[in-house]
């Protein structure tokens, strides 16, 4: 199936809903039943049928085919955050008394769920650079269970090599997870590099329009059934229905708000290159990288997000150049229609080394606009 047919046709099975070419909400809590029969068919096969919506819903139901097959695997379960994502793929991998191999500097709250809340369950975590796959031989246990990914990292943007990671896990029984929100299916296709479950903040790229916060997990059926039927249907982390018709919508234009974001990043990037105001710029398809073959090797395309650290490490300075920018929002996330900057001084003290570092997101304004702003907001600096 090619990214079109997908996108625009898959699931949808338009004479079921009087030939719509939007699909419908199928917004309910409950399901009925004519006969007992059919009930207790429904009852026993839950994952597949409709009992209730915090299980399964028509219109959820119709994304989970979408993002399985964009992204290769077998099935799809949505939930309702990012963070819901990660924990509802992790925790489904391990017991008591196992042991988790993590790059360093994953997202927040997968660090906080293996620094915090997993050693209460005796589960714990070694954190290694990823980018060497002898430091995952050295924290290999016979304990491992599994083998925690995000590629590339979302501050400092390091990659791990995929088919490498997966082939030692897989000769170790060991399961894999990705966080693939930076690159999304159209970007980097973990599964067909050997990568067991990839889970997605939605909220970003997918959903597109900073009006809805989801997850997504993506793997084999028999992976994804297993969650479902323990932490899925336990931790009730659902997507609702009116959430997933919006991120129906945003599938649409997926391709083309991708496009549009990586093309006017590489004009900025161009542009940055030459300021005398940066003093490093982290981004996976810089000529800069010393990942960049990797880069090119497992991902398709250059993507919105990149980080730079200013020459001038004064916080009044860097604060001044945030807001006198009239193009860029001061916030977290990332993948909307509009450019954001997330200043580091914002969540480190004045005397810390990453203090000049400023992530920036690229969204769908013109690149000569956004040019236009930073030029006369780095003549502050």
């Amino acid at each position: 199936m090619n990214q079109s047919f997908i996108i625009n046709q898959l699931a949808e099975d338009r004479e079921k809903y009087f030939h719509a070419v939007a699909p419908p909400i199928i917004q309910t809590s409950n399901f009925a039943y004519p006969t007992v029969d059919e009930f207790m068919f429904a009852i026993q096969n839950e994952k597949d049928e409709h009992i209730y919506t915090r299980g399964n819903n028509p219109t959820v139901n119709m994304l989970c085919q979408k993002m399985a097959a964009l992204e290769g695997s077998e099935d799809c379960l949505m939930v309702g955050s990012g963070a819901a994502a990660i924990t509802n793929a992790v925790i489904s991998q391990v017991n008591a008394g196992d042991h988790i191999i993590c790059v360093q500097n994953p997202y927040t709250w997968a660090n906080h769920l293996m620094t915090k809340i997993l050693p209460r369950f005796n589960v714990h975590t070694t954190f290694i650079d990823g980018t060497n796959i002898e430091n995952f031989k050295r924290a290999f246990t016979s304990k491992t269970k599994l083998i925690y990914l995000e590629s590339p990292i979302s501050w400092t943007f390091e990659l791990q090599n995929l088919s490498e990671i997966a082939d030692f896990a897989k000769k170790r029984s060991i399961t894999t997870v990705i966080d693939n929100s930076y690159c999304t299916a159209l970007c980097q296709r973990p599964i067909d590099f050997g990568i067991d479950l990839v889970i997605y903040s939605a909220t970003k790229y997918y959903n597109g329009h900073s009006d809805v916060v989801a997850g997504a997990i993506c793997g084999s059926k028999e992976k994804i059934t297993q969650i479902f039927h323990n932490e899925y249907m336990t931790f009730g982390n659902i997507l609702a229905p009116q959430n997933a018709w919006l991120m129906l919508r945003s599938l649409r234009t997926l391709p083309i708000r991708l496009k549009q974001s990586s093309e006017s990043t590489l004009k900025i990037m161009a542009y940055l290159n030459d300021s005398p105001k940066i003093e490093r710029i982290w981004y996976p398809f810089h000529e800069s990288n010393p990942q960049l073959n990797l880069a090119y090797k497992q991902m398709k395309m250059p993507m919105g997000m990149f980080t730079v650290a200013f020459k001038n490490r004064n916080v009044e300075s860097i604060k001044k150049f945030c807001e006198s920018l009239q193009n860029f929002l001061i916030a977290v996330s990332w993948g909307g229609h509009e450019s954001l900057i997330m200043p580091k001084c914002a969540f480190v003290k004045e005397d810390d080394p990453q203090v000049n570092m400023l992530r920036f997101y690229i969204g769908l304004e013109e690149a000569d606009t956004l040019i236009e702003d930073l030029d006369q907001s780095l003549s502050i600096l």
